[in-house]
This record gives structure tokens, sequence and C-alpha cells, in this order.
């Protein structure tokens, strides 16, 4: 691929939303020691992609200018770098990485896994940030068994139909769980159908006090909603319950310490993503088993990628934002 050129699409500095998107032909990059080249077949936005370019995240995620954004992929292997052994030119594949939204990609090992033929390039790469932080928020920080070998939980989980929530629905019902979920009035059947025992509209009185139908009192919140005060759970949590925020802020992090120091039963947990390649493995083997449906809200060209970025800071997807080369 020496000599080549690809399109990639990238933002100069903080700030800007989608009209600060930049289309630019750059060198196709060459693999190094223990990395591949891919040919990116799908990438798929997340809300940390916007924020990151807003600088929201900077103390957090930092930037270097240039940056091309977004981290989720799935595409083939063109090339292997030197030591590379467990992958091969051909290899169909789903990657984490530090950036995406470009025709081919070098990256690392660790977070890359391979995809089966069952598992289309939108559906794998809807999966590594969202998948897994609706993994890790069920299974590490609530407890819940996804063999179903649990004990019964109650769990809500806010924003149902986003990208994490909308796994977060399906993952929480391999288990022992009653799961409560909230959404807009126009996706209350479609949470339904992702296995939510209960949906609430989030713009109803009920909704917006969180009260679950059915009167169960939650042991687990899975939050990936913003703006919804703790006091506004507490009542609603039972006596060792916790809320567990995807997306922390400086408002939540010092109520969970807060928390913490008064030794209350009931807890704020900010949760913080560390990605693992067998958790991402596991999740794509649930999608090729048919227990994990990745739903795409809308499919963009990389030449209109500043329509998705638009999109996603407008925070109404159902499910996932993908770009196609």
């Amino acid at each position: 691929m020496a000599g080549k050129v690809m399109h990639a699409v990238r933002y100069e500095g903080y700030g800007g939303g989608a009209a600060g998107l930049k289309h630019v032909e750059v060198p196709v990059p060459a693999p190094k020691k223990d990395e591949v080249l891919i040919k990116v077949e799908a990438v798929s936005l997340n809300p940390a992609d916007w924020k990151i370019q807003k600088g929201a995240l900077r103390p957090l995620l930092p930037r270097k200018f240039p940056c091309v954004p977004a981290t989720d992929v799935a595409g083939e292997v063109i090339e292997v770098g030197p030591g590379v052994n467990n992958f091969e030119a051909g290899d169909k594949v789903v990657a984490l990485l530090n950036h995406a939204v470009s025709a081919y990609l070098h990256i690392i090992l660790s977070l890359t896994v391979k995809r089966p033929l069952e598992v289309s390039a939108a559906e794998g790469a809807g999966l590594p940030v969202a998948g897994l932080t609706a993994l890790q928020a069920l299974t590490n920080s609530a407890g819940v068994k996804l063999d179903g070998t649990g004990n019964p939980t109650n769990i809500l989980i806010t924003a149902a139909s986003g990208g994490v929530g909308h796994y977060a629905v399906q993952l929480a019902k391999l288990g022992n769980v009653h799961v409560t979920a909230t959404c807009g009035a126009r996706n209350v059947d479609f949470v339904k159908s992702l296995g939510a025992d209960e949906v609430l509209d989030y713009k109803t009185p009920e909704g917006a006090a969180l009260k679950s139908p059915s009167g169960r009192k939650y042991d687990a919140v899975i939050h990936c909603a913003t703006g919804i005060l703790f006091s506004t759970f507490e009542p609603n949590l039972s006596n060792k319950g916790k809320v567990i925020d995807i997306t922390p802020t400086p408002t939540s992090m010092m109520t969970s310490a807060f928390k913490k120091l008064t030794f209350s039963k009931k807890q704020l947990v900010p949760l913080l993503m560390f990605p693992k390649s067998e958790n991402l493995e596991y999740l794509v083997g649930l999608v090729k088993e048919g227990k994990l449906k990745i739903i795409v809200d809308s499919k963009h060209p990389l030449s209109k990628a500043e329509d998705a970025w638009a999109k996603s800071i407008d925070g109404h997807a159902k499910g996932k934002i993908i770009v196609e080369p």
C-alpha cells in the first residue's frame, strides 16, 4: 500500500460540531510491529466522540490535532506487521482503537477480535464501546450473572433505546433480572421488543419519577441518560441499591464521594469502561448465536460523515449510527 492515499475525516481543534469536520486525503498507513492494516467496512459513532471534539472530556481524553475521530470499527485485514501470528490477510475483524473515520487503519491487536460471517460489518462496528460499557456495568458493577444463575434482581435502565441502553436491556435479560426501562414515547414498543418487562415514557410524571409500575425497588440502575439527580433515584432504590452512571459528571463524582464518606447503603457508582478483548469476543459470540441484536439507527457514507455526527449530537438515535466508506 506504499504511496497510496485514502479518504479520511478529521477536525483541527476543539469545537465546531459537525461543521468542524474536514474531508482530507492522507497516506495509507503501514502496519508496524504487532499491528495490522485493515480496510474499513463500517464505523460506529458514540456520544464520547463529539464530546471529545467539544472539549468536554479534555482532562480524561486529551487529543492532539489534527484528530481523526471515532473508535469502533469493523473491516478486513489487508496486511499484517512483524510479529503478528493470530491474524492474516482476509480476516474479518472488529476493533476498538484511537481513531476510525477513514478508509484504512493500522491497529494494535490488544482490542481486535475476529468477526464471523454471521456478524455483518455494521453489527460488528456497533459493538465495542456501547456493548462493552453495558456488559461491564451489568456484570462488574451490578453483579449480574448473564448465565441466569444469579439471585433475582430488579434493574432500571435509563435511555434504554440508545446505544448502551439497548444492549443493557438485552444482556440483562440473559440473567435472572426484571428490567424496568425508560425511553421516549415513540420507542416504548421498541424497548419492549428488546425484552424489557416494564417501560416508562420519561416525559410522563411516572416516568420522570422513575417509579416501577409494579412497585419494585431497584437493586441497580444502569444510568445511560443525563440530567437526573441522585435524589430522584434514591427513593426508588432497594436498601443497598446503587446507581451506575455511565457518563459521570463532576457533580455525580462529588455525590458519589459524599455517599461513600457518609457510609450510605445506597451508592452512586461512576463507571469508567476498561475494554478487554475477551469481553468483545464474548459479545461477538452472542451476536453470532442470535442472543444479542445490534439495532442500526442509520447508515451514512463516509462522504457525509458530518450528517452522522450531527445526528449523534442530536441525541435521539435508536441504537447505533454507522458510517461506511
